[in-house]
């Protein structure tokens, strides 16, 4: 008698496990088998076997003192044709800043061909280029390191946030996890968001609705009625008005002042455990600059600590982390493949694993698009 309803309990149990990891797989929205899999893992009891596996491989294959491989670096685009020259002035825009600050290339890098150089993306309606993209090499002792960066000017720009199928949560949330269908032909950019929220203090606001509170403190994500996009720490350099239409916030700043906060050199602060902050792997930012233009860096095999100095290099004056691990970091900047023709994706790094054209059909996590002003 024992056996018998051991065994149906065991058969429930399998039936179950079954049934919660098939919904898991057939959730709707883009995302490969492999985030599937470990993300369910993570909701049935498995984060912490799921961290212990990713600390000890990350921490353990850290990335060699080498030349960058050419392969890995980023495939910057040649000017549009009516481009004019990054320091020209922009007609009609008192104030508006007239291209990306200097990058600082770190101290004991011996640079390669092209690295710090700002080359333009998409024009503006007046020739003007509304994005910049280069890279830098983040850390001398981790050469072959490479970090994407991408300048978005705020002047000329909107700024979108856009809940996925399953990331923040809850049904009903504007746009279908998607770019909306309208915005395609404007859009310059479009990039990962942050962490799932089970996996840290930090909220969600679109258009009135809350998914998770947002906390004081927090580094924050705002987008204010304008489109326009900054960052700041929640409670001190950004609030709740009228005028803000969404937040998404991700731990604390990385980067405050232009510098790097107390404690990413020695993995001691407020951003997941000190083995997550040391991991080599994908990872993502998001910051702003003094003249408040977006500035966006990822690369693969970055600690924390180099994410951290490619922000500062490309001059962030307030930056947060976004998202990390294989999958989650995405950025592809669009632009048209010939005169008045229509707009194409490329990646940031030819590396990155996923599509180029992501976020055009539904995925399962948040993330952010611009689009032209």
């Amino acid at each position: 008698m024992v056996r018998r309803v051991a065994a149906v309990v065991v058969a429930v149990l399998v039936v179950a496990v079954g049934v919660s990891y098939g919904q898991a797989l057939l959730a709707p929205g883009d995302a490969p088998l492999t985030v599937r899999t470990v993300e369910w893992v993570r909701d049935n009891g498995g984060a912490g076997v799921v961290d212990a596996v990713e600390n000890w491989w990350f921490t353990r294959n850290p990335p060699p003192n080498a030349a960058p491989d050419p392969s890995a670096l980023p495939d910057l685009p040649p000017p549009q044709a009516g481009t004019r020259a990054a320091g020209t002035s922009h007609p009609g825009r008192p104030g508006t800043t007239s291209g990306p600050p200097t990058v600082t290339i770190p101290s004991g890098i011996t640079p390669v061909a092209r690295e710090g150089v700002w080359v333009p993306g998409r024009l503006d309606r007046q020739g003007l280029p509304a994005m910049f993209t280069t890279f830098v090499q983040p850390d001398p002792t981790h050469a072959s390191v490479v970090a994407a960066v991408a300048w978005i000017r705020a002047s000329d720009t909107v700024g979108h946030l856009v809940a996925g199928t399953t990331q923040p949560g809850g049904d009903g949330w504007p746009d279908g996890a998607r770019v909306a269908p309208g915005d395609v032909s404007s859009l310059v950019a479009t990039f990962n968001s942050g962490w799932r929220f089970k996996d840290l203090l930090g909220g969600f606001y679109e258009n009135g609705r809350y998914s998770h509170s947002l906390q004081t403190g927090a580094g924050s994500v705002v987008i204010d009625r304008t489109g326009r996009v900054t960052v700041g720490q929640w409670g001190r350099d950004v609030t709740m008005s009228p005028s803000v239409v969404a937040v998404r916030q991700n731990l604390h700043l990385i980067v405050d002042a232009g510098a790097a906060e107390p404690g990413i050199a020695d993995a001691s602060g407020p951003w997941g455990v000190s083995k997550n902050q040391r991991q080599f792997t994908w990872r993502s930012g998001l910051g702003i600059d003094a003249h408040g233009n977006l500035i966006y860096v990822a690369g693969d095999g970055m600690t924390l600590k180099m994410l951290t100095a490619a922000l500062v290099a490309a001059k962030a004056t307030r930056a947060v982390e976004l998202d990390m691990h294989t999958n989650m970091v995405f950025f592809a900047r669009w632009a048209p493949t010939a005169a008045n023709g229509p707009v194409s994706p490329a990646k940031l790094l030819p590396t990155m694993p996923s599509r180029a054209d992501r976020y055009i059909a539904p995925d399962q996590r948040d993330f952010f698009y611009v689009t032209l002003r």
